[in-house]
């Protein structure tokens, strides 16, 4: 069968499959499975095998279930409440000050872990009843969690740079620099947006009325420590070259625990519970996977995939055309399917194209994570807009959470093209690296 006809009927297929809401990684690995039978026979059998047992035991992968445990821990282990209580008596007096502070607090999370969903459960549960009471209107309040909330896979350490690295064999150490400029920028731009929204529109962030002296501000600081110390940490022992990044998520993952014992919530049944709750969702990352990786070893052997590049190749358009083609792509998907699964089924088709027409992939591995971001919190299945309709109070509406979303999308699409025009925001940091 030629290969734009088996292209059409596998992704035909793909599309049924999906729109029935079977989980995508079944999906793929249904499809990659009795496509490997049709075109090599059962022997190709040992192929999914093997594509099972090689990203079980990858190392590098190894990194994935220590950083979801670490952020596990880190939701109860009242750091979120200490750093809120800072920005409360810093910034409470400011207009939209806690918003603003919101957003800050997300981006210290997502620099302690490697995905969203710690920060945007610790801030819908602590700061939005907060905000709420003090007058700040829902779309503020709620999209500055919702935003701040996605910083996690941007602000190193990040398990979508971890499996992209898997992927493209790019180095993780050199992606989690490459966050970091960005992620300090996208911070920047929600921040300012804020408190430009709520400078022109007084009524969305009022400040409040209650004051603090200087001593009381002072004695809060002191809930910085073991976030700073965890930062340090995870993040130090690997630009040091100390430990690898697999390690330091080891590191991060005790670090957190030791935290959470400090600050005395440490209990059998939370720990319980995050050990519960680290193991569904790597199982569910692994399936994501070891299914995408069956789906696109099928697609190398029945040549789909060569037809694809080659035909992303031959457009006699500008390559530059072609990137924002492919983020437009990113950005349509990220509305439907989850990030990894994205990554997962797009990677091996989109890098070696982007790498033939001279872009670099840890550029473009940072322009993929970004447009990530806008995939948490683009409806209609973001990722951190059910999180957070799941921890917020009953009269918030999902209409309340989608509304609320689209200036902060504004923002990570300003931020996106920002990075594209400026490659050096993603490569400086990493080229340091490569000279030490």
């Amino acid at each position: 069968m030629e290969p734009w006809l088996l292209s059409l009927i596998v992704f035909g297929l793909l599309t049924i499959i999906l729109l029935t809401g079977v989980p995508i990684a079944f999906a793929l690995m249904a499809i990659g499975t009795i496509g490997t039978l049709f075109v090599w026979g059962t022997k190709g059998l040992l192929m999914a095998f093997n594509t099972a047992y090689g990203e079980g035991t990858n190392y590098i992968l190894l990194a994935v279930p220590l950083f979801v445990l670490m952020a596990n821990v880190l939701k109860f282990s009242g750091i979120a409440d200490e750093l809120y209580e800072i920005v409360y008596r810093w910034m409470g007096q400011i207009r939209g000050g806690l918003a603003m502070g919101t957003v800050a607090i997300c981006a210290i999370f997502a620099a302690m872990a490697g995905i969203s969903s710690a920060a945007t459960v610790s801030m819908g549960l602590i700061a939005l009843p907060s905000m709420l009471s003090r007058g700040y209107h829902k779309s503020i309040a709620l999209g500055s969690i919702n935003a701040g909330g996605a910083l996690g896979i941007l602000i190193p350490p990040s398990i979508i740079m971890v499996l992209y690295s898997n992927m493209t064999d790019v180095s993780v150490g050199q992606l989690f620099a490459g966050g970091i400029l960005p992620g300090v920028l996208l911070t920047m731009v929600f921040v300012g947006y804020i408190a430009l929204r709520c400078f022109v529109n007084k009524g969305l962030g009022p400040p409040g009325e209650e004051r603090f002296t200087f001593v009381e501000k002072i004695a809060t600081l002191k809930g910085v420590i073991s976030p700073l110390i965890l930062v340090a940490l995870v993040l130090g022992v690997m630009y040091l070259g100390i430990c690898t990044p697999t390690e330091a998520a080891a590191i991060g993952a005790g670090g957190a625990f030791a935290a959470a014992a400090i600050h005395r919530k440490l209990t059998w049944s939370r720990a319980r519970q995050s050990l519960i709750e680290t193991m569904s969702l790597t199982v569910m990352i692994f399936w994501l996977i070891i299914g995408a990786n069956t789906f696109t070893h099928f697609l190398a052997y029945a040549e789909i995939q060569t037809m694809i590049q080659q035909a992303i190749l031959s457009l006699e358009i500008n390559r530059w055309l072609i990137l924002i083609l492919i983020q437009i792509i990113y950005f349509i998907l990220g509305c439907f399917l989850d990030p990894a699964g994205i990554l997962l089924l797009t990677t091996p088709i989109f890098v070696p194209v982007i790498a033939k027409m001279g872009f670099d992939p840890l550029w473009f591995g940072i322009l993929f994570t970004i447009n990530m971001e806008m995939a948490y919190v683009t409806p209609p299945f973001g990722f951190n807009l059910f999180i957070l309709k799941g921890v917020a109070p009953p009269e918030i509406t999902m209409a309340d959470i989608y509304g609320s979303v689209w200036p902060f999308v504004v923002c990570q699409a300003a931020c996106l093209a920002l990075v594209m025009l400026w490659p050096e925001m993603a490569l400086y940091l990493p080229s340091l690296m490569v000279r030490q």
